[in-house]
């Protein structure tokens, strides 16, 4: 694997990265250690672990906030991994794979991951990654007027945005932070027609690298839930276009 050896230190703010902890999961060593200093030089908090289970060890007793993970992990796969810890850690996870093909991508983010990036790459544009991660909370954070009520109803849903929940007929629905951002921008004016970029922008903040595959991923399996809860066809698709609220569910 092709990667820098070495990065100068980031002109990022050291506050952001010292405060933020990052588990490397690689069981390839020379790629492990290198990932670490990479990120050690960037000022992050950093651990390692060189297959899943130790991975898991290490999510529930340390709350990383963010996991870079590889794929091909021994013991459980990193799949299996990011299906898991979203039991208990809503971490930001980048997805490390070998393999190019786009299977491997959509996959790996039906599973929870929040990007992905392809072997050989550039440890500084992991960092970059990484940073962009964590700025984007700051990015989506939208004060709601005191005068504006922050529970949205849209047909059977009922959905609170400063407490990021949604209801359906009373029962609630769990969703990613990013299933939530997407229904939260579909839903804001449900009039609007949303494109792709409207949808990546709103979820993945300005500064995300995500692409459309990725809108598309975590739309289907926000799809999913919805239609899990008894919401069938809530997500209609605009051929062209994009997505909007079906007026049939209004």
């Amino acid at each position: 694997m092709t990667v820098v050896a070495a990065l100068p230190r980031t002109p990022e703010p050291v506050t952001l990265q010292a405060m933020s902890r990052v588990l490397v999961v690689e069981d390839t060593e020379s790629i492990r250690e290198v990932v670490e200093m990479a990120l050690d030089e960037a000022c992050f908090d950093v651990r390692t672990a060189g297959d899943g289970d130790r991975a898991l060890l290490e999510m529930r007793a340390w709350r990383p906030d963010v996991v870079v993970l590889d794929l091909n992990i021994p013991g459980p796969n990193g799949l299996e991994v990011c299906r898991r810890m979203r039991d208990f850690s809503n971490a930001y996870v980048l997805m490390l794979t070998a393999r190019a093909d786009e299977v491997d991508k959509l996959v790996g983010l039906s599973a929870g991951a929040d990007d992905y990036l392809t072997k050989p790459f550039s440890p500084r544009e992991l960092v970059a990654r990484i940073q962009a991660m964590l700025r984007r909370p700051k990015e989506l954070g939208v004060a709601v007027p005191e005068q504006v009520s922050a529970e949205r109803v849209v047909g059977p849903l009922r959905i609170d945005v400063e407490a990021h929940e949604v209801t359906v007929d009373g029962t609630h629905l769990v969703l990613t932070r990013l299933e939530f951002a997407l229904l939260d921008a579909l839903t804001e004016n449900v009039r609007l027609v949303s494109s792709r970029d409207r949808l990546r922008r709103a979820a993945w903040g300005e500064a995300w690298l995500a692409d459309d595959h990725a809108v598309d991923v975590h739309l289907s399996n926000l799809r999913r839930k919805l239609a899990g809860a008894g919401v069938d066809g809530f997500i209609a698709t605009v051929r062209g276009v994009g997505y909007r609220v079906d007026r049939r569910v209004l």
